[in-house]
């Protein structure tokens, strides 16, 4: 049988999968029948639910396989979300090259088809590992747990300080899927709109830390930022926003910051505290 993939909205679709199929912590996103969405409109409405709730029964417990071969390893995880054209990639390239010598970082980049992403990233010079998920997963818009599982084998984990997850660029899909990481960053693009937050509550409610992006594009945008952190406030009252521009670098050295922080937060908090004495300063 294949793998329903399901929406906030109670829609569903099926796709088939080779390969097996979240919870995380200090975010709610318990699988019950509210949380796959109202499929009363359907005769096999029930039926639907639990399937929903096995599939994601099954990517739970993924999860926590990948949970606890990163705790081994002493190692932080951010799963980085956004739609697509955010500038993610851009941002992740501008930050790897500001950590470099801080933090021992490595990458897990998902996306449908193409290595252009990776290929960007392992040109600073992060270890890369990839995962094209139409290649044994059915094309999917999101990273699930047995999809980055697949990924680990792929990087020197006992190397690294920080793995971070460039999920698959969409603002559903992404968020409903624990994947084993410790925090989500979301990344929002000015050129968005600033009702994205009522439109895609799911992402926006799931995230740690939203960065705020493409902020040199301002003064050439009919956007207000004040309406935007309004309805994001109605989502998420206490998450931690930071502005940036990958373009003219603003706000990187506190994107940096925070990373170097909850790495190191993460560390304490599993007591696989890193020694960093022997490497260089921030660059």
């Amino acid at each position: 049988m294949g793998r329903f993939h399901y929406h906030a909205d109670g829609t569903a679709h099926e796709h088939d999968h080779d390969e097996d199929d979240h919870h995380h912590d200090g975010h709610d996103h318990a699988h019950d029948a509210s949380h796959v969405g109202d499929h009363s409109g359907y005769e096999t409405g029930g039926l639907r639910v639990d399937v929903l709730e096995k599939i994601l029964g099954e990517n739970d417990r993924k999860a926590d396989d990948n949970r606890r071969d990163f705790r081994t390893h002493g190692v932080a995880v951010v799963n980085v979300m956004s739609s697509p054209g955010a500038g993610k990639t851009t941002l992740l390239r501008a930050v790897f090259e500001r950590l470099r010598g801080t933090l021992r970082s490595g990458v897990i980049e998902g996306d449908i088809e193409t290595s252009i992403d990776a290929d960007r990233l392992a040109a600073v010079g992060v270890p890369v590992s990839l995962v094209n998920t139409a290649n044994g997963f059915g094309g999917e818009c999101h990273l699930d747990a047995a999809m980055v599982r697949s990924a680990l084998p792929r990087l020197p984990l006992a190397e690294l300080d920080l793995v971070v997850i460039e999920n698959v660029g969409n603002l559903v899909c992404p968020a409903e899927f624990d994947v084993g990481e410790d925090a989500r960053l979301m990344v929002f693009s000015v050129t968005e709109g600033e009702e994205k937050p009522l439109k895609y509550p799911v992402m926006f409610r799931s995230a740690d830390v939203v960065i705020v992006n493409k902020t040199d594009l301002l003064p050439h945008l009919d956007f207000d930022l004040e309406r935007f952190y309004g309805n994001l406030r109605d989502v998420n009252p206490g998450v931690r926003v930071i502005e940036t521009s990958a373009r003219t670098g603003a706000g990187l050295d506190e994107v940096c910051g925070w990373l170097a922080s909850f790495t190191h937060d993460t560390a304490h908090d599993h007591g696989t505290p890193h020694d960093h004495d022997h490497r260089d300063g921030p660059a």
